[in-house]
């Protein structure tokens, strides 16, 4: 009499079978990653040998990041960003060639509906904090300048806290900034020098991070992102080379090439740098 599951090769190993199951459509990109994911799953299973409860309490860690994640706080994806997940994807989705300035996770203070602003604004809004004078250049890959490539930038105040964090505290767009290159490429604009900040530890995660022993706090940076016809996006960090956290970030954005001085040796706060940015396929194709 035949066993119901022959099909499905009931007596190989249970990945086997996995495999057998969701991957007969692997022209439908969710159910053959959500195939390959239980297969890597099952062999982490194999290696741990878990008991019941320590799998029911992974279980229950992934059931309260569910139904702690709101409109206002996805709890998921600062669980991505704290495995080095949300970095990972970036570096896969942005191959770029040596000397071009690379990606890192755009996190979640991003706002898309900052207001556009005149060359030397000051974006400090309540005049908290040290000034410091931010100056920079967009080119390409030759060195050639981008004319009105669009500059947005945003980050915390001198306290760690950004605009969107403090509604109460801050005014609208405070350390928020949209700009447009000039003929030559260039852009510059005031703030303040922003102080670093742990990332949300009163969730799942962030007990996760804290169960683990692992520092919580993000080296200061300013955050930037940048478009231009022709060019691939830039999203990406500038982070301030003094300070003490950089190779502890849990978001695992800091590369060499982003750390700069946002101090000179006059003691004067200002940060000088370029965004080299790559032609899309389709622009290299003309």
């Amino acid at each position: 009499m035949a066993v119901p599951f022959d099909a499905f090769g009931a007596s190989a190993p249970l990945a086997d079978q996995l495999a057998g199951r969701f991957g007969r459509r692997r022209d439908e990109a969710l159910p053959h990653a959500i195939s390959s994911f239980a297969i890597h799953l099952h062999a982490l299973v194999r290696e741990l040998q878990p008991s019941r409860d320590e799998w029911r309490s992974f279980m229950s860690l992934l059931r309260d990041i569910g139904d702690y994640s709101h409109d206002r706080r996805d709890e998921w994806m600062l669980a991505s960003d704290l495995l080095g997940i949300s970095a990972l994807v970036e570096d896969i989705n942005n191959r770029r060639p040596a000397g071009a300035t690379p990606n890192t996770p755009r996190g979640p203070f991003y706002r898309s509906d900052v207001p556009l602003l005149p060359l030397g604004s000051d974006i400090c809004l309540d005049g908290k904090g040290e000034p410091l004078y931010v100056r920079g250049q967009v080119v390409d890959l030759q060195g050639t300048p981008i004319t009105s490539a669009e500059v947005t930038t945003w980050q915390a105040n001198a306290l760690g806290f950004y605009e969107n964090q403090q509604p109460d505290d801050q005014p609208e767009f405070n350390l928020r900034g949209r700009f447009v290159t000039d003929k030559a490429g260039h852009f510059h604009y005031r703030t303040i020098r922003p102080s670093g900040y742990p990332v949300p530890l009163d969730g799942p995660a962030g007990e996760l991070l804290k169960r683990a022993g692992l520092p919580p706090r993000r080296p200061a940076h300013l955050q930037f992102h940048v478009a231009a016809a022709g060019f691939e996006t830039i999203t990406t960090h500038l982070f301030d080379a003094d300070d003490p956290h950089l190779a502890s970030d849990p978001l695992f954005a800091v590369k060499p090439e982003l750390v700069k001085p946002f101090r000179r040796g006059d003691g004067r706060h200002e940060l000088e740098c370029t965004f080299v940015m790559v032609r899309t396929p389709e622009e290299i194709s003309r």
